[in-house]
């Protein structure tokens, strides 16, 4: 599943990457990828409706990186299957 998450999350992610920027855990929403917040707000959304979970914005405010959006997904769905 992980392997799997990460590729799903990063699918989310392409339409948000027109310039075709490598992506990786490093990179940042922001700088690297320009994501703003009205952006954000519709990735979250995208990934929740495709993970079928619910991500707190308060965790959202302290995504800074692809690996963290990642992580955060990653633990979102393992809690939700518990």
């Amino acid at each position: 599943m992980t392997d799997s998450l990460r590729r799903h999350v990063l699918e989310l992610l392409d339409r948000y990457n027109p310039e075709r920027r490598t992506v990786e855990d490093t990179t940042e929403l922001a700088a690297g990828l320009n994501i703003d917040s009205v952006a954000a707000m519709d990735l979250i959304m995208e990934i929740e409706d495709h993970f079928e979970i619910d991500i707190p914005m308060n965790q959202v405010s302290e995504l800074q990186t692809v690996g963290d959006l990642v992580g955060l997904v990653r633990t979102t769905v393992d809690t939700k299957g518990q």
